[in-house]
C-alpha cells in the first residue's frame, strides 16, 4: 500500500464514526495475513460480571505472527455511551478474561480491539497484551494475570494525526508480518510524548519572543509588567498551561453550551470555533477573546454560568489558574500577540498545514485520564505536563537545579509500596519500634518531660490484624477484581462460579482500612510537577474504590469525592520553583475534572495555595508557637480551600498570611510546621514522605549551596556531599515518629561514595531500610546517573530489608520479580551493596580474612597533576629535540604513563615523557627553569595557559607540590580509575603516571599485584565501588584503600609471586601474550585465601562474566 492510500485508509477509518468494513480493511492491511474466524458473543454468553458494560463481542479473525504469539481481532460493542470513558478497567479486565480462555478456549497472548459505544461516534482502537506468569509446572498463575492496554482515541470528534504516523510503517509493508513487539511500538505512548514535548517547547519559545516584542513596542504593558514583577517567560508558561487546560476540558463538552442546556452538550472544538469567530468577532484573538475567557468567563461566578460575550454557558472554575499572573492589569493593557501565533497556513516539515498553538494542539488527542501502568492512551494526558515542564527548563538550568522527571512506572511502584508499608505498619504487630522520649516532633505543642531527666526508651507494639500479602493484593490487584467483589456482594453469597478474591482479613477490616486510607498524610518535599502527589492520590482512590463493596454507609463514594477528600486532607507538596508548583496544581485540578460528572452544576476547583507551596524544604524559620494562633490557622485553611468568592478568598488569605507572619516573627519563608501545622498537630509528622529530590553537589557554583545549608542543622551535611542527602535527612525529620515511611529515588552514589558516609551512618543508626533497588543509569533520559530507590521506616525496627540490583538481572522488567530480591542489612559507614545471601556470605568472609589496604605498610598516591598536559607531556621526538638543544634537559625528563597505557600486570608504555619541573620535595629544591634553557623555550610557547592553571608551583613553569615525588623512583604498582576489571601493573623503573592513574609503593607488591588483579577483587569492587554511569567501575583511591587483602607471611606469598613473575616475563617479550592459565591459577589461590566454597566461587565467576 502506498503512503497516500495508507493515510487515506487511516483517516477514513479512524476519523469518523465506527465502520466495521473499514476497520476490517485496516486490520488486514496492518497484519497482511489473518485467519478469518468470525463468531459472536452476546446476552448470556457475556461473562456475568461484565454484562452491564459489554453488549456484544464480535471476533473478526485470528493472527499468529513470526514470534508464534496468538492474537484475536475483536469488535466489542458497549452497553452505553459513558462506558467508553468510565469503564476502562472493566473493558481491559473483560478482554484479559477472554484471552485467558475463560470459555474453554486456547490461551491467547494479545488482542486488537475496537471498543464501540452505541452511537459509534467516538471509539477506542486498543492493543491489549497479556503478561502471563507461570508456576514451577509451567502453568499460568490465574489469579492476577495483568493485561496492559494501549489505545488510540478515535472517531468523529478526534484527529487521526497520531494514529497515521504510528500505523503508517505497518501499512506500507505489504509482505512482512508484525510481531507483538512491532504492534507495541506502533501503539507506543513514548513516541507521542517526545514529539509533543518538542512541539510544545517550540511554541513556548515563539510565544516568549512575541511577548518580548510586545514589551518593546508598548511602554504601558512594559511598565505594568515591571510594576507587577511579571516576566515574559512566566507569562508564556502560564498562557500555554491555560490553553492546554482548556483543550483537556473542551473534550468534556463544557464550553459553548447553549443557554438552558446541560453540561457536556457543548462543542469539543470550542477554542478553534473562537478563533474562527463563530462565537463573536475580534480584532486581536488574545486581547479580545482569550483574556476575557480566562479572567471573566472562567474566573467569576455568574447566574447559570451564562457568558454574554460569547452567548453561551462557560463553567466557573475558580482555583487560581485563571487569575491574572501577579494581578497584571489585563483590562487596561493591550497585549496584542499576533493572531498567526495561534493559527496560520504555514507548512510544517512533516507536511501538515499550520504551526500555530491551536494548529499544533488540534493535531493531538487530549485525554484528562492520566495513564496508569496497565492503561495507556496514545494521547496527551496531564502526566505529560510534568515532562513539558522539564523540557521548558533550559538544559543548563535544569541540571543546575538537579531536577529530572521520574518515569511513571517508577512513581507507580513507589506509591504502591509506600501505601502497602503504611497499612502494614498500621495493622501489623511484628514491627517493634524503639523511641527515645522527648525526640518526637511534639515540641511545638508542649512536652511534659523535665529538663535534665534521664533519657527513657519506650517500646511500641501492636496487635496482629492483616498480613502484608493481603495488603499487597488490595493495593496491587484490587482494581482488577473490584467488579468481581461487587458481584458477590450483590448476590449476597459466594457460588461455584463467583467467590471473593479479596482476602478475608481485608474484607473483615474494610472500614478500618478505608479510614486509614482516608487519613494518610503524604508529602513530597521536592514536588516538581506533582508526579508523586498525583500518583499517591490515584493509589488511594483505587484502593478505597476496591473496598467500597465491603464498606457500609451512606456517604458518597465516587472517584470525585475520594479525590477531593485526598487533595484536601492527604496530599502536601513543596518546591523551590514556582513554575513547578503551578504545574503540580494544574495536574491536581485536572484529576478532579476527569471525574466531575455533574450535569447540572460543575463544582468549582479548590484553592491549593496552602497544599502545594512554593518554598525551600531544607530551610525553616524560628517559630513562636502559640496554641491560639495555630487553632485559628487550622480553622481557616479548610475555609480557604473551598471558598469561591473572590472577596472572601482574599479575606481568608490575608488572615492566614497574617497568622503565619505572627508565628514566624514576621517572616513568611516556608516552614513545614507552620504551613502544614495540622499534620504535626494531629500525627506529629507525615505518614509518607516520598519523591525525587534534586541532585546537586554542594560544592557547585563555588560552594554556594554548601554555605547556604552549612548551619541549617543537618547531621549528614558534608561540603563534598549532595543536596539530595540533606533531603534524606529532612524527609526523615518530617515523618511520624516510629511509623512514617520515606520513599525516595535519587542518585545511588551515596550508597558507596566517600561523601555518602554520613548518610549511610544516619540510616544505619536511626532508621530501618525496607527496600533498596539499584536501577542503573537508563532511568532518566537527560541524566547520566545511576539511580536507586530507598524505602525506609522511621526508627529502628526488627524488620529485614530487601534489595536488588537491576543491572544484574537477566531481564530488566520493572518492578523486579520477587525471587530476584535478596536480604539487605545496613553496614554503617561502609558501602552498602544489594547482595544475595550467598554474596553476603562472600563479603563477610572477605572482611573477616582481609586487612584494609590502607592499613598495610604501603604508600598509595595519585598520579602527577600537571595542570596542562599539552605542555608537560611530550612525545619521544620532542624529548630528543630538547636534549639535543640542551643535554641538561635529560635530567628532568622522565618516562610517564597515561591511564590508557596501564594494563593488567604490565603497562604498555607509549614512549611519552614528563617534563618534571617539580616544586621541590624532601631536601631537594624546586627546579629552576633558568637552568634548562631548551625546556624554558618549549614551555614559553604555552605560557598563557601555564599562568592561568591552578595546579602550578612557585612559578608558572613549576609543577604543583608533590610530597610523594620520591615514591615514583621505587618499585610500585600502577592502577587506573575507570575499568571493568582490576588493571594493576607492576613497575620497577623510575616511571611516573598522570592523574588518571594511581601508584602503590611498599613491600609485597607482586603478591598484591596478583590479588588485586583477581576476579574476586573485581567482584568486590563491582559490589562496593561507584559505577561511572558508562558501564565501568570507579577504582578511585578511597575504594581501593579499603579492599580487604589477607596480610599473609612472605613465605606464603611465593606461589603468587612465582605466577606474577611468569606473567611479567611473558608480557615483557610479547605484551599480548596469553597468560590466562597463570591468571586462572591466581584466581584459585585467591579463592582459597578467603575460604570460599564451590558455590560461592561459581557466584563470583558468573558475576564477573556478566
Amino acid at each position: 500500500m502506498n503512503k497516500v492510500a495508507a493515510q487515506r485508509l487511516v483517516r477514513e477509518t479512524l476519523q469518523g464514526s465506527f465502520n466495521k468494513e473499514g476497520f476490517v480493511s485496516l486490520i488486514k492491511n496492518m497484519l497482511n495475513r489473518i485467519e478469518e474466524a468470525p463468531f459472536t458473543y452476546k446476552g448470556q454468553y457475556i461473562f456475568d460480571d461484565f454484562r452491564d458494560s459489554i453488549k456484544l463481542v464480535e471476533r473478526i479473525g485470528k493472527y499468529k505472527g513470526p514470534d508464534e504469539k496468538l492474537m484475536d481481532i475483536l469488535v466489542i460493542h458497549l452497553q452505553k455511551e459513558t462506558s467508553l470513558e468510565r469503564a476502562r478497567t472493566k473493558q481491559r479486565n473483560f478482554v484479559a478474561k477472554y484471552l485467558k480462555g475463560s470459555r474453554g478456549g486456547a490461551l491467547k497472548d494479545a488482542a486488537l480491539v475496537a471498543f464501540v459505544p452505541p452511537d459509534g461516534e467516538d471509539w477506542r482502537f486498543s492493543f491489549i497484551k497479556m503478561e502471563y506468569t507461570f508456576n514451577e509446572k509451567g502453568k499460568v498463575k490465574e489469579e492476577f494475570t495483568p493485561a496492559r492496554r494501549y489505545s488510540f482515541l478515535v472517531g468523529k470528534n478526534e484527529n487521526s494525526h497520531t494514529a497515521q504516523s504510528r500505523l503508517l510503517p505497518l501499512l506500507l509493508d505489504d509482505e512482512g508480518q508484525p510481531t507483538l513487539k512491532d504492534l507495541g511500538n506502533a501503539f507506543s505512548v513514548e513516541k507521542t510524548t517526545k514529539e509533543f514535548f518538542e512541539k510544545y517547547r517550540d511554541l513556548f519559545l515563539r510565544l516568549e519572543e512575541s511577548l518580548d516584542a510586545v514589551l518593546k513596542k508598548d511602554t504601558k504593558v512594559k511598565t505594568d509588567f515591571k510594576a507587577k514583577d511579571v516576566h515574559t517567560v512566566d507569562f508564556a508558561k502560564k498562557l500555554l498551561g491555560q490553553i492546554v487546560f482548556l483543550y483537556f476540558l473542551q473534550k468534556k463538552g463544557w464550553f459553548g453550551v447553549k443557554r438552558g442546556s446541560p453540561w457536556g452538550s457543548g462543542s469539543k472544538h470550542f477554542l478553534r470555533e473562537l478563533f474562527d469567530k463563530k462565537h463573536g468577532d475580534y480584532e486581536n484573538f488574545f486581547n479580545d477573546i482569550l483574556e476575557p475567557l480566562f479572567y471573566e468567563a472562567l474566573r467569576l461566578e455568574r447566574p447559570a454560568d451564562y457568558y454574554k460575550h460569547f452567548d453561551c454557558r462557560i463553567p466557573f472554575l475558580n482555583g487560581g489558574l485563571f487569575d491574572p499572573l501577579n494581578d497584571y492589569d489585563w483590562i487596561e493593557t493591550e497585549i496584542l500577540l499576533p493572531d498567526d501565533l495561534f493559527s496560520n497556513d504555514c507548512h510544517t516539515k512533516e507536511g501538515d498545514v499550520g504551526d500555530g498553538i491551536l494548529d499544533v494542539f488540534d493535531r493531538y488527542n487530549f485525554t484528562v485520564k492520566e495513564d496508569e501502568p496497565l492503561e495507556k492512551e496514545v494521547a496527551v494526558d496531564p502526566e505529560m505536563l510534568g515532562k513539558v515542564f522539564e523540557n521548558l527548563l533550559e538544559i543548563k538550568n535544569r541540571k543546575s537545579k538537579g531536577t529530572y522527571y521520574t518515569p511513571r512506572e517508577i512513581v507507580h511502584y513507589m506509591c504502591q509500596e509506600s501505601l502497602i508499608e503504611y497499612l502494614y505498619g498500621e495493622f501489623n504487630p511484628e514491627i517493634v519500634a524503639y523511641e527515645t522520649i522527648g525526640d518526637a516532633q511534639m515540641a511545638m505543642f508542649g512536652n511534659e518531660a523535665k529538663k535534665k531527666q534521664l533519657d527513657l526508651t519506650i517500646q511500641h507494639r501492636q496487635r496482629s490484624l492483616i498480613d502484608k500479602k493481603d495488603i499487597e493484593t488490595l493495593i496491587r490487584y484490587g482494581e482488577s477484581i473490584v467488579e468481581h467483589e461487587r458481584r458477590v456482594v450483590n448476590e449476597g453469597r459466594e457460588t461455584d462460579r463467583y467467590s471473593f478474591k479479596l482476602p478475608e482479613r481485608i474484607r473483615a477490616n474494610a472500614l478500618r482500612i478505608d479510614e486509614k486510607l482516608a487519613s494518610v498524610r503524604v508529602c513530597d518535599p521536592a514536588v516538581g510537577s506533582g508526579a508523586f502527589v498525583v500518583g499517591m492520590m490515584n493509589e488511594i482512590i483505587r484502593a478505597r474504590g476496591t473496598l467500597t463493596p465491603h464498606v457500609d454507609g451512606n456517604q458518597k463514594r465516587t472517584p470525585y469525592d475520594f479525590k477531593r477528600h485526598a487533595i484536601q486532607n492527604c496530599l502536601y507538596g513543596v518546591d523551590v520553583d514556582s513554575g513547578a508548583i503551578e504545574i503540580a496544581k494544574l495536574r491536581l485540578w485536572l484529576s478532579l475534572v476527569v471525574d466531575e460528572e455533574e450535569r447540572e452544576s460543575i463544582q468549582p476547583l479548590p484553592n491549593l495555595d496552602y497544599k502545594i507551596v512554593c518554598g525551600n524544604s531544607l530551610l525553616g524559620v524560628n517559630k513562636l508557637f502559640n496554641y491560639e494562633p495555630l487553632k485559628k490557622l487550622e480553622a481557616l485553611k479548610p475555609l480557604y480551600f473551598n471558598e469561591t468568592s473572590a472577596v472572601k478568598k482574599q479575606k481568608h488569605k490575608k488572615q492566614i498570611d497574617d497568622l503565619i507572619s505572627q508565628m514566624t516573627n514576621g517572616h513568611k519563608d516556608f516552614d513545614f510546621e507552620v504551613y502544614f501545622s495540622e499534620v504535626f498537630h494531629e500525627k506529629q509528622g507525615f505518614d509518607v514522605v516520598l519523591g525525587n529530590p534534586p541532585y546537586v553537589a554542594l560544592q557547585k557554583n563555588s560552594g554556594e549551596l554548601g554555605r547556604l545549608y552549612k548551619d541549617a542543622g543537618f547531621t549528614t551535611f558534608a561540603r563534598t556531599g549532595d543536596v539530595y542527602q540533606l533531603f534524606y535527612e529532612r524527609g526523615c525529620q518530617l515523618l511520624m515518629p516510629s511509623a512514617g515511611l520515606l520513599a525516595y529515588i535519587t542518585s545511588n552514589s551515596w550508597l558507596k561514595a566517600e561523601y555518602g558516609k554520613s548518610t549511610r551512618r544516619y540510616f544505619s543508626d536511626n532508621h530501618t531500610p525496607l527496600r533498596l533497588i539499584e536501577l542503573g543509569k537508563d532511568i532518566f533520559e537527560s541524566a547520566i546517573v545511576d539511580s536507586s530507590i530507598l524505602i525506609a521506616r522511621h526508627g529502628k525496627h526488627d524488620e529485614t530489608g530487601k534489595a536488588v540490583d537491576m543491572d544484574r538481572l537477566p531481564e530488566k522488567d520493572f518492578p523486579p520479580a520477587e525471587h530476584h530480591w535478596g536480604t539487605f542489612r545496613p553496614t554503617g559507614e561502609k558501602p552498602w551493596s544489594t547482595l544475595s545471601s550467598i554474596e553476603q556470605s562472600i563479603m563477610d568472609k572477605m572482611d573477616a580474612a582481609g586487612t584494609p589496604l590502607k592499613e598495610w605498610d604501603v604508600s598509595i598516591n595519585y598520579g602527577i597533576k600537571t595542570g596542562y598536559n599539552p605542555a608537560f607531556i611530550i612525545d619521544n621526538s620532542t624529548k630528543q629535540a630538547l636534549i639535543d638543544k640542551d643535554p641538561k634537559s635529560a635530567d628532568i625528563i622522565k618516562p610517564v604513563l597515561r591511564g590508557r597505557d596501564i594494563q593488567r600486570y604490565k603497562a604498555q608504555w607509549a614512549r611519552l615523557w614528563l617534563i618534571d619541573t617539580h616544586n621541590g620535595y624532601d631536601n631537594v629544591p624546586a627546579v629552576n627553569i633558568d637552568d634548562y634553557s631548551a625546556i624554558k623555550t618549549h614551555l614559553d610557547r604555552f605560557y598563557p595557559q601555564l599562568k592561568k592553571r591552578q595546579d602550578k608551583g612557585k612559578t608558572p613553569y613549576n609543577l604543583r607540590n608533590c610530597a610523594y615525588h620520591e615514591e615514583f623512583s621505587k618499585e610500585k604498582l600502577f592502577w587506573i580509575d575507570l575499568t571493568e576489571q582490576g588493571r594493576f601493573a607492576h613497575d620497577e623503573s623510575e616511571m611516573f603516571c598522570t592523574n588518571t592513574a594511581y601508584a602503590i609503593s611498599g613491600p609485597s607488591l607482586k603478591y598484591l599485584c596478583a590479588v588485586l588483579n583477581s576476579d574476586l577483587i573485581t567482584w568486590f569492587m563491582k559490589n562496593t565501588a561507584l559505577n561511572s554511569g558508562m558501564g565501568t567501575t570507579r577504582w578511585v583511591r578511597f575504594t581501593v584503600e579499603r579492599l580487604p587483602i589477607p596480610n599473609i607471611p612472605s613465605t606464603e606469598q611465593h606461589p603468587f609471586i612465582n605466577l606474577v613473575n611468569s606473567i611479567l616475563k611473558a608480557k615483557a617479550t610479547n605484551p599480548k601474550a596469553d597468560t590466562a592459565e597463570e591468571e586462572a591459577k591466581i584466581d584459585w589461590l585467591v579463592y582459597d585465601l578467603y575460604g570460599l566454597t564451590t558455590e560461592e566461587i561459581a557466584a563470583v565467576e558468573q558475576n564477573c562474566m556478566a
